[in-house]
């Protein structure tokens, strides 16, 4: 029985019909029970109050390595994996994560099966099973996490700050781990990881460390009892929550000027402050108040001044790593080239806006705006999946009192003006850390960070000296921010006039055309979508570029409100589409239409100033450049998007156009890229049909209509279509490229197997055959093979046109072995997939359907399911319902011959396209892989490849698509506009 069940009143949104209960069982782990009646995926939680600071001296890792090993086997359930296994094949997915001092794990599944899944979950916490053979395996998948990492310029400066910290202080511990730390150091000093790893589980995974989160559909009583039956076995030894008192940084680490080379091209500047931690005041939110001021973009802000000097491109302010004991306040300042050279400017004018927060005093009125945003926020917040829902709350129960575990730090409430100046304080040049990123350091650093390599070098920077940086900065009339006209003061729902499930066509016209779903998720907010479709916008490499340039300058001439619409609870976005760019606002409704006709005349009105276009122009080299530092995997899907998409541009050949173009281009090219367009519009949320018709009305009325429109409607004979190439049947495509970092040991294989153009019954035939492959191949692949880099294994729709994919990287075998291993699982697969039991197909098909039957969260996930099928042309909102049924009536024989004529090797309509880009250590066997005797057709040039095959008759086209089998319109009530 429940020692106690708490009748402490939990804080939740006012439209969350959930129910809570707060228990603590009689081993004292905290419980959280969450009852959903509309559920159909239940998940649970459960976080230790354990991390890698409690690591043992040599064992740099082990926590990450019990992370990885823990939800391997248990006692009563002894198969290896068969968590995962059971969880997979009843519509979930499991995972954990560890951080510096905790560890979560968690999973959801089918509320028909989560009892069961609750039980095996709860038998990793009293009787796990480590054995060695397991353990070395998973010390491998860790050292390839390690590889990965030491890649990412985010992981290596991370590392090069702990580095530069204290070393008796376990902030300075390298937290990840690899094979030297887990097994050949170990093995040289005679410790035995095993033997370690099970003490550290003996020592610190203790009930009273643990906070649980069960989220299902069942009463609270139900889920009490369940919870009581299967928890309360777990191993209660008391144990102290582990803690480190005292600060990471003594003085000297502090009034630091660090010079280090990133792997990727770009110049940035990190300011760091150690500060109080903010969790200690959590209601009065000093580090919300004081970041929300120093991030801050309109006149007058830091970012502002930075963006009209032409010195940065991004910034960004906050707390950063913490705990109870310690925490650093972080800016981090994207320069440009001509920022860089001014590095001391900026730094100053950083801390003569901090200077200005000391001078004008800490604001109520500022403190009580962001208050009355986030109370507004927290009570009409978007719903999430339970999985990551119960995750949230299980990491804020190790740090909050019960009544805020919902709510966490994200509403502070209390105005203290003591307690934020005291944090302000500590944003002196006294204490600063600045780390100052730039590859045009290498070569002039004369220190190594021991981890991750990472090149750098030391000086001090005295306050005398940031002070000097201050006097001579440029004047720039820094001053705080106007109250905020964005934010919503009106958050009613509005009637629907009729209930429908899906989108309508709402209203046509030669020059649009407008989908429309009303709110059905009680929320007073808003989703638009319009595709500004031209033929104009990638006829070129050179055309995309422009395209590319032209949204880019758009989002920096509305800078000036990004950070107030952010704040007010809207977002917008304007990027380069397929054969389009895309304006995207959300949001609450309330003043959403002033921000999207703010948008509007921004594009209407559009004019290139030279001085941002230079600053978009170096971004977007910068981005380019980049590329070749990407992971192998990210380089394949550049590659493949060339090979099949007939309206792709690499990005190579957008980096050999960009330093041609000049600001004079894009201003002759911007008028004629609107010159002929058709607008495809979705509106759905809380907005009646008449205002959504007035919207698009009224874009309509600044682009087509006047004495010399901006915009002709595009017309039939210019098709705005997304082709996807067809290949041949029988035949396997091969294309490999060299790796552009030739840093890098990884290579990399996207292999596709194309089956069919949109098919409600082929469409479910591979999707469960996915759903069935998919463990096994994960066994095989990773397990078994060791290719544990990067793996995703899946189904894959481009523009209505379905295939099976296997993507993965590993420093182990080359593309063409990786493509050879994924071959022979795939036959030997056939014997296991013929022998499969009617039960187990039943068990896949049931599982499929309860993963169709989910439900969209929120209105922006609704809302991008249904662009998706409008982008595609297919118009298939009901697809998840046609497919559910088409798999009731699926047979197992109709899926083996389904597998026999498109995936089995050898089969008739079997079309594949592999694409490898190849590491340093793999470029010697790659050539000698070339003599052997394997079926592949190498494409040695991508134009040729794409001209000597078909495309794929599209869905989209010009106006002649408006003839598709539509729903009918919607008639509004009221008056005509």
């Amino acid at each position: 029985m429940a020692v106690a069940k708490d009748d402490v009143e939990i804080l939740k949104p006012r439209t969350d019909k959930r129910e809570y209960r707060r228990i603590v069982l009689k081993n004292s782990l905290q419980v959280l029970l969450i009852s959903d009646p509309e559920t159909n995926k239940c998940a649970a939680s459960m976080n230790v109050s354990v991390g890698s600071f409690s690591d043992p001296d040599g064992l740099e890792g082990l926590a990450h390595l019990l992370e990885h090993m823990l939800l391997y086997a248990s006692d009563k359930y002894p198969l290896k994996d068969g968590f995962s296994k059971y969880i997979k094949e009843h519509g979930g997915r499991t995972k954990a994560f560890f951080g510096c001092k905790n560890t979560n794990y968690h999973f959801r599944v089918n509320a028909d099966a989560f009892e069961e899944a609750l039980d095996r979950f709860v038998q990793f916490f009293i009787e796990p099973l480590m054995p060695a053979e397991a353990i070395k395996k998973k010390i491998k998948t860790v050292d390839s996490e390690y590889k990965k990492n030491s890649l990412s310029d985010a992981h290596r400066m991370n590392q090069l700050q702990k580095h530069l910290s204290m070393e008796g202080h376990p902030y300075h511990k390298f937290s990840t781990g690899n094979w030297h730390t887990l097994e050949l150091r170990p093995e040289e000093r005679g410790v035995d990881t095993r033997h370690e790893l099970l003490k550290f589980y003996e020592q610190n995974y203790s009930a009273n460390l643990m906070h649980l989160v069960v989220y299902t559909k069942e009463s609270l009583d139900e889920i009490q009892s369940m919870v009581e039956d299967k928890f309360q076995e777990i191993r209660n030894s008391d144990c102290c929550l582990p803690s480190f008192p005292g600060q990471p940084c003594m003085s000297g680490h502090l009034q630091i000027l660090v010079r280090t080379v990133p792997i990727k091209k770009g110049n940035k500047l990190r300011i760091v402050w150690p500060i109080t931690p903010a969790i200690r005041y959590y209601k009065e939110g000093p580090c919300r108040y004081l970041g929300h001021l120093i991030v801050h973009e309109a006149e007058g802000s830091l970012f502002y001044a930075l963006r009209k000097l032409e010195w940065a491109t991004g910034l960004s302010a906050g707390e950063g790593e913490w705990t109870s004991e310690f925490s650093f306040f972080n800016v981090v300042i994207d320069l440009t080239d001509a920022g860089h050279d001014h590095m001391q400017d900026v730094v100053a004018l950083l801390f003569n806006y901090i200077q200005l927060l000391q001078n004008t005093g800490v604001c109520k009125w500022i403190f009580d705006e962001l208050s009355a945003v986030y109370e507004t926020n927290f009570h009409h917040q978007d719903e999430i999946h339970p999985i990551d829902y119960v995750v949230n709350i299980a990491l804020n129960m190790q740090i909050y009192p019960p009544k805020d575990w919902l709510v966490g730090s994200s509403l502070p409430s209390n105005f203290n003006q003591g307690i934020i100046q005291m944090v302000l304080d500590e944003l002196s040049p006294d204490n600063v850390r600045i780390f100052w990123e730039s590859e045009k350091f290498q070569g002039h650093t004369d220190m190594v960070e021991p981890w991750y390599g990472t090149a750098y070098s030391i000086e001090k920077v005295t306050t005398s000296m940031i002070q000097e940086w201050m006097s001579s900065a440029p004047n720039e009339n820094l001053h705080l921010p106007a109250p905020n006209i964005f934010i919503p003061t009106d958050l009613s729902l509005k009637d629907p006039e009729v209930k429908v499930k899906y989108p309508v066509l709402l209203r046509e016209s030669s020059y649009s055309r407008l989908w429309y779903k009303r709110n059905t998720l009680l929320s007073p907010k808003a989703y638009v979508i319009i595709g500004f479709n031209s033929p104009y916008a990638d006829y070129s490499p050179r055309a995309h570029v422009l395209t590319t340039v032209f949204t880019l300058l758009v989002m920096d001439y509305l800078n000036e409100y990004a950070y107030y619409t952010e704040v007010a609870g809207l977002h917008y976005d304007i990027r380069h589409a397929n054969g389009s760019f895309e304006v995207t606002v959300g949001g609450y409704n309330h003043k959403l239409r002033i921000l999207l006709e703010t948008i509007v005349d921004k594009i209407a009105n559009f004019e290139v100033l030279p001085d941002r276009f230079f600053v978009i122009k170096e971004q977007l080299t910068e981005y380019y450049e980049n590329h070749q530092f990407e992971e192998p995997y990210m380089q394949t899907n550049y590659y493949f998007s060339a090979l099949l998409d007939c309206k792709s541009c690499p990005v190579m050949e957008g980096l050999e156009v960009l330093p041609n173009i000049k600001a004079e281009d894009l201003a002759t090219f911007a008028p004629v890229m609107l010159s002929r367009a058709f607008l495809n519009c979705y509106i759905g949320g809380n907005i009646e049909c008449a205002e959504a018709e007035s919207m698009i009305k009224y874009v309509e009325g600044i682009f087509f209509e006047g004495s010399n429109p901006i915009c002709q409607p595009s017309s039939s004979s210019q098709p705005l279509t997304n082709r996807i190439v067809k290949l041949e049947n029988g035949v396997s495509y091969f294309y490999s490229k060299e790796g552009r970092d030739s840093s890098d040991d990884n290579s990399a294989l996207l292999h596709y197997i194309q089956v069919h153009q949109d098919d409600f019954m082929l469409n479910v035939k591979l999707q469960l055959f996915h759903y069935i492959v998919i463990k096994p191949a994960y066994f095989q692949l990773v397990g078994v093979e060791g290719l544990g880099g990067h793996i995703l294994i899946g189904c894959r729709n481009d523009f209505g046109i379905h295939a099976l994919r296997f993507h993965i990287q590993s420093t182990k075998k080359s593309p063409k072995d990786i493509y050879l291993i994924v071959e022979a699982f795939l036959k030997m697969f056939e014997t296991q997939f013929y022998k499969m039991s009617h039960d187990e197909f039943k068990r896949n098909v049931n599982a499929l359907i309860e993963e169709k039957l989910k439900k969209q969260k929120n209105l922006v996930e609704e809302s991008r399911f249904y662009w998706e099928e409008i982008c595609a042309g297919t118009i298939k909102f009901d697809w998840e319902d046609g497919e559910v049924e088409a798999l009731k009536q699926l047979t197992q024989q109709e899926l083996i011959c389904f597998f026999n004529q498109y995936i089995k090797i050898g089969a008739p309509q079997r079309r594949t396209l592999s694409v490898g880009v190849i590491g340093k250590g793999h470029l010697l066997g790659c050539q000698a892989t070339k003599t052997e005797a394997v079926q592949l057709h190498e494409i040695d040039d991508i134009d040729s490849f794409k001209r000597s095959l078909p495309l794929y008759e599209s869905f989209r086209g010009g106006e002649e698509c408006c003839q598709m089998q539509l729903k009918p319109s919607l008639k509004c009530k009221g008056p005509p506009l």
